[in-house]
């Protein structure tokens, strides 16, 4: 699998980086125990969480091409924010008084 077209410009700066990377695209987008959709889902959620938001729109339109409903695609969204908002939750404790 080739760059995605985000990272493309690093060919011209680090040729060398960008076909390793190239090799870790391809191996995380091979087939493996995960089916495409999934793969697709989990990047977007991550993507979402990242705030990728070029990236977010490109794989949704990847996922729909797989046949993956808007509602698959929000119910993918939402455990993206919920996961991402927790996070900034939990980490925002140690701003206070640790009480038991």
């Amino acid at each position: 699998m080739a760059l995605p077209p985000f990272l493309r410009p690093l060919e011209a700066y680090d040729p060398i980086l960008a076909q390793e990377i190239e090799k870790i695209v391809s191996l995380s987008f091979q087939k493996s125990t995960l089916d495409e959709r999934t793969r697709i889902l989990i990047t977007l959620a991550l993507d979402a969480a990242l705030g990728a938001s070029e990236g977010v729109a490109n794989l949704a339109g990847q996922a729909r091409r797989l046949g993956v409903s808007d509602q698959e695609i929000a119910d993918t969204l939402r455990l993206a924010y919920f996961t991402s908002g927790c996070s900034t939750l939990t980490t925002s404790f140690a701003a206070f008084e640790k009480k038991e």
